[in-house]
């Protein structure tokens, strides 16, 4: 019995959720990616709120490069903004998807940007 892409995704997302959880001090960095977007947000899943969020489509994000480095640059962007919040250290979200493509270059931007996972 094979699962559609969507519901494979799902399923690990479930299963990935399970094991991590974001704390004030270290917050699970979320991320979602579409067709054309990337999405990513630091949440405290104790107190269940929204820490910061950076994406493709903020205002103030050039929209230059392949999706890659487009997604490289949100993670520099997310990078920045925990850094001003005085956050230094995440749990890693990939939901669902693999680390590899988009997903590897956010992480590899918040990684340069200062954040630690």
């Amino acid at each position: 019995m094979a699962f559609s892409k969507e519901a494979r995704r799902k399923k690990i997302r479930t299963r990935i959720r399970g094991k991590i959880s974001g704390t004030a001090e270290r917050p699970r960095l979320a991320v979602f990616r579409s067709n054309k977007e990337i999405y990513v947000q630091l949440i405290n899943d104790e107190a269940g709120n929204t820490l910061a969020a950076a994406s493709s489509r903020d205002k103030d994000f050039t929209r230059t490069g392949t999706k890659t480095e487009q997604s490289k640059n949100v993670g520099l962007a997310i990078a920045k903004k925990a850094s001003e919040k005085g956050i230094t250290s995440v749990v890693f979200d990939r939901g669902g998807n693999l680390y590899h493509g988009r997903i590897k270059a956010l992480a590899e931007g918040a990684r340069e940007g200062g954040l630690k996972f």
